[in-house]
């Protein structure tokens, strides 16, 4: 499944879709111009094509959450997106070591969110198909690769110790009735490899002392009783503007939680 990569100041995985997108940045402030504190928080977003926005047309859960937190917070926050579509987590280490742009953007950050992984182990028809034992190890590397993002996260802003927001994927591939069109075998392998894949991200949240945001939960609800395939864009594999808005919601309760705002 392809997701195009994003960058915010939390951690998620998703499918991804092939591609570069320009950084975007914005600031929002209370309606009412009363913030509680003269200060502005800085929100980052770093991964692929669920964070960018990719198939969407909308405004992507980076800058929601943003204006969410505005709205029951009364802060002044900045939103910035360097998640660029079809980025793996390679790709977005490469970005915190040699992007300028990016790494000036992260230090600043007094949030980044990580949403990237789900490209490391795109569906690849031809040389793994269904088989789940074919995609496994390419679940090591992506955990791998995902700790050494947050551990550098954690050395660009170690002056001020921003907080690092993983998020893991409702699928890595295909969801909902997209994912059913392709048949059992295609389903089953789909919650295999996905529920693989968001293991590693909690675990790297836990290991790392990251906040972690489940899209999962944020599309399907505690009891997992909702039908995904109404966050979905018409490409099956990208959220539509509701998922954009599910997924933002369970990131500002993330992030107002443990940052006290």
């Amino acid at each position: 499944m392809l997701r195009w990569g994003i960058v915010t100041v939390l951690i998620s995985l998703t499918a991804a879709c092939g591609g570069s997108s320009n950084s975007a940045s914005s600031t929002t402030s209370s309606p009412t111009g009363t913030s509680t504190t003269s200060r502005t928080w800085s929100i980052v977003a770093l991964g692929d094509s669920v964070p960018s926005g990719y198939h969407c047309n909308c405004t992507p859960y980076p800058q929601l959450s943003a204006s969410g937190l505005v709205t029951t917070t009364g802060q002044t926050i900045t939103a910035t997106n360097d998640a660029v579509a079809g980025y793996t987590t390679s790709n977005v280490l490469e970005q915190l070591s040699s992007d300028s742009t990016v790494i000036d953007h992260v230090k600043k950050a007094d949030a980044v969110e990580i949403n990237v992984g789900a490209n490391d182990v795109a569906y690849n028809g031809k040389s793994c198909g269904n088989s789940v034992a074919c995609y496994a190890p390419l679940v090591t590397s992506m955990q791998k690769n995902l700790a050494s993002i947050a551990s550098r996260v954690h050395d660009l802003t170690s002056g001020h110790k921003a907080l690092v927001v993983l998020l893991d994927y409702w699928s890595i591939w295909l969801g909902g009735t997209y994912a059913r069109q392709k048949g059992h075998d295609y389903v089953s392998a789909a919650r295999q490899m996905t529920a693989q894949v968001d293991a590693a991200i909690k675990a790297t949240a836990n290991q790392s002392g990251a906040a972690y945001v489940s899209e999962r939960r944020a599309f399907t609800g505690p009891s997992f009783g909702f039908i995904e395939s109404h966050y979905l864009a018409t490409d099956g594999e990208h959220p539509n503007a509701k998922g954009h808005q599910a997924i933002a919601t369970a990131t500002e309760a993330a992030i107002q939680h443990a940052l006290h705002l």
